[in-house]
């Protein structure tokens, strides 16, 4: 890759970063319309690279030592090589709604540990657009790359992904929660208490949306919605749902009660951040879990163990999983000053309670692409 014959094709040479992202609050409420709390992190996607002279994309994996050149006027989605399909899929998508541009090399490297939940498909995504807006000069506002970024997702890629991970990665705002109206699609930033840090868990089950499961809990969220008369979730509070129990199943009921519950705890929890209530904000992260476990059912013994451990430990302020769930990790808001401590006794109970290895990411809250 770093031989003389490309770097005569290179003209120049940028580096972008995009981090990935957290879900504090809001599970599954983004195809319902709803609202969710999220944080950019400390860890994600750096490319590197410049503009090619030769009309051809070049793009190299680090991580997996694996390459795809393809000429920039004429690809398809490769069915071999799919990392590379986030970024061709940008490139697609913006060059569809008219964004110049010419062949470009670019080389990915990231720290996000894979199949945690953390989106490293959008961190992909937005590092490939902040890369090519700088070296092709592009005037695009931050919540439209956002928009084409997860458009390229949806129907480059196939993932029927909805906007909060790639709001997440462009809107990041150091020590700051992201906060995503997903009708309106308004992105709001709002300060973290101070002394407190994030511990990421994996819980060594690579996260994964298999067997329908995803398509299930949409389609059970849609009915009920219907049924109650309401255009989605979003319009049902705890009060109504209870009240038109008796026209649901016990399943649409449940996926419904998990989806309106979490809508309802984004909004408590924006005002636990604006009051500084660090604990309030955890008991809310506790109550969520609880509903992924019981109504959703999304989560896994391994997660619910991991949840376990942190709420035994006075210094983890809130813990639950984060992402789309079905494996992955969990987040939990601690005081940063006891973090090495709990991350240690986090792996070292998961190991007794399971026979499994976890690995934990503390975590800061950091800035979004640039």
């Amino acid at each position: 890759m770093r031989g003389g014959t490309l770097r005569n094709l290179l003209v120049q040479s940028i580096i972008a970063h995009a981090p990935g992202r957290v879900e504090l609050l809001g599970n599954h409420t983004d195809y319902n319309e709803g609202l969710v709390l999220s944080a950019a992190i400390d860890r994600g996607v750096t490319v590197h690279g410049g503009p090619r002279t030769d009309g051809r994309i070049s793009l190299t994996s680090l991580a997996l030592e694996k390459r795809v050149t393809v000429p920039i006027q004429d690809f398809d989605k490769q069915k071999d090589e799919d990392w590379a399909n986030y970024a061709l899929g940008v490139v697609r998508t913006f060059a569809n709604h008219g964004f110049q541009m010419s062949g470009f090399a670019m080389e990915i490297v990231s720290d996000l540990p894979i199949g945690a939940g953390l989106s490293s498909s959008a961190a992909i995504e937005v590092a490939t657009a902040t890369f090519l807006r700088k070296i092709f000069h592009w005037d695009i506002e931050p919540l439209r790359l956002a928009k084409l970024c997860r458009q390229a997702e949806n129907e480059f890629v196939g993932v029927n992904c909805g906007l909060l991970d790639q709001v997440s990665s462009v809107f990041g705002k150091k020590n700051s929660a992201i906060y995503l109206d997903c009708r309106q699609e308004t992105v709001e930033t709002i300060p973290f208490p101070g002394e407190v840090a994030l511990l990421i868990t994996h819980s060594g089950i690579k996260h994964a949306l298999v067997g329908g499961e995803y398509n299930e809990r949409r389609e059970r969220c849609f009915s009920a919605a219907k049924k109650m008369g309401a255009r989605a979730l979003r319009d049902v509070t705890s009060g109504e749902l209870e009240g038109s129990r008796d026209k649901l199943t016990n399943l649409e009921y449940r996926r419904a009660a998990h989806v309106v519950g979490e809508i309802e705890r984004v909004s408590q929890g924006i005002e636990f951040l604006r009051t500084g209530n660090s604990r309030g904000f955890g008991e809310l992260m506790y109550a969520s879990h609880e509903s992924s476990r019981t109504n959703f059912e999304n989560s896994i013994p391994e997660l619910d163990m991991l949840v376990h451990i942190a709420h035994d430990e006075d210094a983890v302020f809130g813990s639950r999983l984060t992402g789309g769930g079905f494996g992955g990790a969990t987040v939990s808001l601690i005081e940063a000053s006891q973090a090495q401590r709990i991350a240690e006794k986090m792996e070292k109970e998961y190991k007794k309670q399971t026979g499994n290895e976890c690995r934990t990411y503390l975590c800061e809250i950091d800035d979004g692409a640039r």
